[in-house]
C-alpha cells in the first residue's frame, strides 16, 4: 500500500488544459485527454484492450483535485467523480515525446561477403524445444537479416512448423510455398537452372513479404551457388559515397509488375528503405520485374545513373556472400533487406529441389516482444 506523502499544493499545478508536476528533477507536463484517456482503469485487465471511450465525455475532461501520493499521482475528475491513480514510473516514461520502448527496435548489423562462416546457425529440433533459442533467432534476423536453420526434415510439414515458431505462413498472389524446380513451362526465372540475378522477392506486391525461408530438400546438381548480400551495408556505402543519389533512391517509388496469363500485379516502391530513424533498413529491386518506368525523361537523366551505379555496387565482390545450401537446410531472411539471387547450375546433373514461403516480419517482431518483455500488462 503506498504511503500518503505530505506535499505543497504548488507540487502539482493545475493548468486550463492540462497539469504540471515535478518528475526527474523537471517540471512533466500531461495533457488532460491524455490522463484521462490512459487511467489503468480504462484498459481490460483480461483482453489487455481498452474499454474506456473517450469519445463519450460530454466536455473536455476537468480535474476537481490532484495530488501526489506515495509514488502515484492521484487525480479526482470532476463531474462524474472518477478516481485516476498513475504510477510515476508510468509517467516518466511518457513525459517527453517519443515513442514506447520497442525490445524488437534492434540496431542492424552491417555485414559483407565474408559473413557465412559467422552467420547465425540453429538446428530446427533446438528451436522447437526451447523458446530462449527461438528469441536469440528472431534476434539474429533482425540484427544481421539473415540465419540458417539445419537439421530439417524432409517433409513439407517441417517447413510449415518452422514458419509457425515465430507466426504463420504469409501467401502471396501466387499462393502459399513455391518450389523451386526445373520447370518445362516456367513462369518464373527461379523455376529454370539459368543464373538468377540478385533481387528482393514480389517487389510488384503493394506489401511485399517481410521474412523469407529456403528450405533446401535436395541439391546434387553441378553449380547453382546461393548469392546472398547485405542491402543495409550496401546502401550505406552509397549514402556516404554517393548522397545525392542515395536521396533520389530513397525518396523516388518506381514500378514494379509480375504478370502471366491469371495475374497482373503492380506497385510503386522505393529502391531503398528508411526506417523511424532515417536509417536504412533494406532494398527492393529487381530488374526482371521492373516495369516501364512512368517518371518524366527529364528526371530519368539524374535518376537512372544513380540506379545504375547503385546497380554495379551491389554486384560487388566485397558485398556478395556466395556459398551453397545444402540439403536439410532453411535459410531465412528478411525479403526487404537482403537482396538474394543463384548462379546457374547443370539441370542434367543432379537433383535441385527447393520449397519456400514467406510470414510477416511484424509478427516476427511481435512474437521477439513477447518471449523477452513484460509488455505493459504483465
Amino acid at each position: 500500500m503506498n504511503t500518503v506523502v505530505a506535499i505543497e499544493p504548488s507540487e502539482v499545478t493545475l493548468g486550463e488544459k492540462g497539469l504540471s508536476l515535478p518528475l526527474n528533477g523537471e517540471q512533466a507536463y500531461f495533457n488532460y485527454y491524455w490522463l484521462r484517456d490512459n487511467c489503468l482503469s480504462s484498459f481490460d485487465s483480461q483482453t489487455r484492450e481498452r474499454t474506456f471511450d473517450i469519445f463519450h465525455l460530454d466536455g473536455a475532461p476537468v480535474p476537481q483535485s490532484a495530488a501526489i501520493e506515495g509514488d502515484n499521482l492521484t487525480v479526482l475528475w470532476a463531474g462524474d467523480g472518477h478516481i485516476s491513480r498513475y504510477p510515476l514510473s508510468f509517467l516518466s516514461e511518457f513525459s517527453s515525446a517519443k515513442p514506447r520502448h520497442d525490445p524488437a527496435d534492434l540496431p542492424r548489423r552491417a555485414w559483407f561477403a565474408d559473413h557465412y562462416p559467422n552467420m547465425a546457425r540453429f538446428s530446427q529440433a533446438e528451436l522447437k524445444a526451447d523458446p530462449q533459442k527461438v528469441a536469440e533467432w528472431i534476434k539474429a534476423l533482425i540484427v544481421d537479416g539473415v540465419a540458417i536453420v539445419s537439421d530439417m526434415p524432409d517433409t513439407d510439414a517441417a517447413l510449415t512448423e518452422t514458419v509457425e515458431l515465430m507466426g504463420h505462413v504469409r501467401p502471396t498472389f501466387f499462393g502459399l510455398y513455391f518450389d523451386v524446380r526445373t520447370h518445362i513451362n516456367p513462369t518464373n526465372l527461379a523455376y529454370t537452372a539459368k543464373a538468377l540475378e540478385l533481387h528482393t522477392d514480389t517487389p510488384a506486391e503493394e506489401h511485399a513479404p517481410g521474412m523469407q525461408f529456403l528450405h533446401m530438400r535436395a541439391n546434387t546438381v553441378e553449380g547453382g551457388r546461393n548469392l546472398f548480400l547485405d542491402g543495409v551495408a550496401v546502401a550505406n556505402d552509397f549514402r556516404d559515397l554517393y548522397p545525392e543519389e542515395f536521396k533520389l533512391l530513397a525518396e523516388t517509388p518506381i514500378p514494379f509488375y509480375c504478370e502471366h496469363d491469371n495475374y497482373d500485379m503492380r506497385s510503386h516502391q522505393r529502391v531503398i528503405e528508411l526506417d523511424q530513424h532515417g536509417n536504412v533498413s533494406g532494398l527492393t529491386i529487381s530488374q526482371h520485374m521492373l516495369d516501364v518506368s512512368d517518371l518524366s525523361q527529364e528526371f530519368l537523366d539524374s535518376y537512372y545513373p544513380a540506379f545504375c551505379r547503385f546497380g554495379r555496387m551491389l554486384q560487388d565482390d566485397k558485398y556478395v556472400m556466395k556459398f551453397t545450401l545444402h540439403a536439410g537446410e532453411c535459410i531465412v531472411f528478411d525479403n526487404h533487406r537482403i537482396v538474394h539471387g543463384r548462379a546457374s547450375y547443370t539441370a542434367e546433373s543432379g537433383e535441385r529441389y527447393l520449397r519456400g514461403c514467406y510470414s510477416d516480419r511484424a509478427e516476427m517482431r511481435s512474437t521477439y516482444r513477447a518471449l523477452v518483455s513484460e509488455g505493459r500488462f504483465k
